[in-house]
């Protein structure tokens, strides 16, 4: 019936069933729907209807609801359940989901849901909680299957399917010793292929690969990416097992380090559609007000060769041109750089090779795009002194503006400051200030030869 329903007329069909109170046959709609179905239906019914609706679901249902939501919803859900409702909720939620969502609340509150919870499960929240929302810590979960090298094949399924329900990821178990240290890992397959009685030592992989608890968000998914995990394992200095942190949860801080360095780019801030005028705009005037005054120094430079100017007026005619090329090889260069920043581990070794890559590659570039417009500023104006202004001015800007892209970034990330910062329109403007400075300068030096 609802395989061919369009979301609109699932939220039809969901507010008649509210209205009408006809819990069976909400219950049969929604138990057809994913979970993130669910929570677009959620997002889009009326205000009024929110209560209402929680009411027809079950504490599973609910769980999957709010791992769906974003945050305002989240705290929204849990204000019109109460705190007894919420904590029956809360049992059926991955912990590391629930310590991100009480992380968003009031000490107060935090208190009041851990103070009605499971105790075991409290203390699991309460040390999720307790690491830095950006670091490997932040991002892992403390529920997961270990076994001990000394177990047999059979021993380790029979503890997989006890505790699989429990588990965020049943592909991987992690093998431990006595003292807690991780050791080793075994696969889901691993164990389907081997004999039952066959011991655990002797089918796991000694060489794990794991992330520090304290490792930041944007390593663990350089790491999970690289080896094509479905989930990583967290220790401590001691290589002590923590947690896991699986492949989604990694997707997430992809797409979310992904937008954070695009919006330092375009220097547009944390903004998106729900952002209000006067905060969009506070986000995004530091930014414009710097470029504004960096600008005046272009303003300045073309009054300075306002004699070259007047003498040979086809000068303006190309100044665009070298302008705009000159700040996208900029910004070309800038985005290669952030990109490697994020993947790579940075050393003078790879610095100086990137630096110099970088600068062949300008040559390459300057050269070919040089010799071009020297050719068609002689056929178009018809005068050789200017095609060579115009020729060497853009070669020697594009060499500018790509070491530009390339140094600035590589300084900043020297200081700790993120390389992001140095936004594409940064690099434009000062690409600018360049290409004027060197195009005049060498108009102004040609300027008895040109007509």
């Amino acid at each position: 019936m609802i395989a061919n329903m369009t979301e609109d007329q699932l939220l039809v069909l969901v507010i008649k069933y509210i209205r009408e109170a006809k819990r069976h046959s909400l219950q049969e709609l929604l138990d057809e729907l994913h979970p993130y179905d669910v929570a677009i239906i959620y997002r889009s019914l009326p205000v009024k209807h929110h209560h209402k609706f929680l009411t027809f679901l079950n504490p599973d249902q609910i769980a999957d609801l709010i791992e769906e939501l974003e945050t305002e919803y989240q705290v929204e859900i849990l204000q019109k359940l109460g705190v007894e409702e919420s904590s029956k909720v809360m049992d059926l939620m991955e912990n590391d989901e629930l310590a991100d969502l009480l992380n968003e609340l009031s000490v107060e509150r935090i208190q009041e849901f851990l103070d009605v919870m499971k105790k075991e499960d409290s203390i699991k929240i309460r040390s999720l909680m307790s690491y830095p929302a950006e670091t490997a810590g932040g991002l892992m979960t403390n529920e997961f299957i270990w076994i001990h090298a000394n177990q047999t094949v059979r021993q380790a399924v029979d503890k997989l399917k006890e505790y699989a329900s429990f588990s965020e990821n049943i592909y991987y178990l992690y093998v431990i010793n006595e003292a807690k240290k991780l050791v080793g890992v075994v696969s889901y397959r691993d164990l389907l292929i081997a004999d039952l009685n066959e011991v655990i030592e002797d089918i796991m992989f000694t060489r794990t690969v794991a992330v520090k608890v304290t490792d930041d968000q944007e390593q663990v998914a350089n790491i999970i990416e690289r080896y094509d995990f479905i989930a990583v394992p967290v220790v401590d200095d001691e290589d002590t097992l923590l947690g896991i942190i699986t492949v989604d949860d990694a997707l997430d801080v992809v797409i979310r380090e992904a937008n954070e360095d695009i919006e330092k780019l375009s220097a547009s801030g944390n903004i998106d559609f729900s952002t209000k005028a006067w905060t969009a705009s506070i986000r995004r005037l530091p930014w414009l007000i710097l470029l504004l005054l960096i600008g005046l120094v272009s303003g300045s430079i073309m009054n300075y060769f306002e004699a070259t100017l007047a003498q040979v007026v086809a000068l303006v005619f190309f100044m665009p041109m070298i302008a705009g090329m000159t700040g996208n090889t900029g910004t070309q260069s800038l985005a290669v750089v952030v990109r490697g920043i994020s993947q790579n581990t940075i050393d003078k070794k790879v610095v100086t090779n990137l630096i110099l890559r970088e600068f062949r590659v300008s040559l390459i570039i300057g050269v070919t795009c040089g010799s071009l417009i020297t050719l068609i500023a002689f056929l178009w104006i018809g005068d050789p002194s200017l095609g060579v202004v115009v020729g060497v001015s853009l070669f020697c800007t594009l060499i500018i503006g790509t070491l530009a892209g390339t140094i600035i970034p590589l300084i900043l990330h020297r200081f700790g400051v993120d390389p992001a910062v140095a936004s594409g329109p940064l690099i434009t403007t000062l690409n600018d200030i360049f290409s004027l400075l060197i195009y005049f300068g060498i108009a102004t030096a040609f300027l008895t030869n040109l007509t």
